[in-house]
């Protein structure tokens, strides 16, 4: 009876050791396969803010939270399980996703970098009164960017996991889609409502120091999202590129890849954090050179199309 006893606690203890450690593997696949999508992550953060500029500060927060479950259905209910078919039955499609969202991030970028440095055209004037048509129009184009930006990170996370059960990818996948999601969307929260809080401490607090605070978040917080919307373009540059590069690695062609490598660590071993900034610089110049190559064929399909 009690070596029996003992038996089962043995199988206990057995089975809480096992779950422990696949905890650990879980949490361990989830923190690397979050900082992987690090760039595309702080390109997600930078571009969210301007759907929410021209409405009154009480439907800031409500837009934020629209977008914010948007996302979630993006990456919960239609990626993921894309995701999973994907690493089943086509490992093989995982590259050539990654390097066509790349393209895209490319793009993206190159056409800030020409809006940035080339003539200014007089922007329209935003709605005074935005209204409920304006609004949905707003979520919906935050949506479907998210889509794109969405996709992205769950394929970014996805090419980082090793070889593990099914259950344990769609747990690592789900986990970074929420805290990603929570992180992102947090964040957007907090700067567009930061000149509010600001505008407060500075009418209402008793404290000279706090009021001197509140005035100097209302009058940074233009350069924020300027330098946040800078830092977006690029984070594009740089994700973009890096997945081209590695994207071509895996598929045979090592000579782009390897001259960035050897750049990178002949300066790392010199200094080691110029050895990375050497090879997010390398990544960015590539992203900018294929973008530039992009935006004309981007611009003449929009003109077919006509569209912008």
């Amino acid at each position: 009876m009690s070596s029996g006893l003992l038996a089962l606690l043995d199988d206990v203890a057995l089975i809480a050791k096992t779950a422990a450690a696949s905890v650990d593997d879980v949490a361990g696949m989830t923190a690397k396969a979050g900082s992987k999508a690090a760039g595309v992550v702080i390109d997600d953060a930078a571009v969210t803010p301007r759907y929410v500029m021209g409405f009154s500060p009480t439907r800031e927060i409500p837009i934020v939270w629209k977008i914010a479950k948007g996302s979630i259905f993006n990456k919960l209910v239609i990626l993921l399980p894309g995701a999973l078919i994907l690493s089943q039955f086509a490992p093989w499609a995982i590259t050539p996703i990654l390097m066509a969202g790349g393209l895209f991030l490319c793009f993206e970028g190159a056409e800030k970098v020409m809006e940035l440095f080339g003539p200014k055209e007089k922007a329209e004037e935003e709605l005074p009164e935005p209204g409920t048509d304006l609004e949905k129009t707003r979520v919906a184009s935050a949506i479907k960017t998210d889509l794109i930006l969405s996709a992205e990170i769950m394929a970014i996370a996805l090419s980082s996991l090793p070889d593990s059960p099914l259950w344990e990818q769609a747990v690592v996948l789900a986990a970074v889609g929420v805290a990603i999601t929570a992180g992102v969307y947090g964040a957007v929260a907090l700067i567009v409502k930061a000149d509010d809080i600001g505008l407060h401490l500075s009418e209402n607090s008793r404290s000279g120091a706090v009021k001197a605070f509140g005035r100097g978040l209302v009058r940074a917080m233009p350069w924020v999202l300027f330098a946040l919307a800078k830092i977006g373009m690029v984070a594009m540059l740089w994700v973009g590129g890096g997945i081209l590069l590695h994207g071509t690695e895996e598929l045979g062609w090592h000579g782009p890849a390897g001259i960035v490598h050897h750049l990178q660590e002949g300066i790392g071993h010199a200094v080691p954090f110029f050895g990375w900034l050497a090879g997010a610089v390398a990544s960015s110049a590539i992203g900018l050179a294929v973008g530039f190559c992009l935006v004309p064929l981007g611009h003449a399909v929009a003109r077919l199309r006509g569209g912008h």
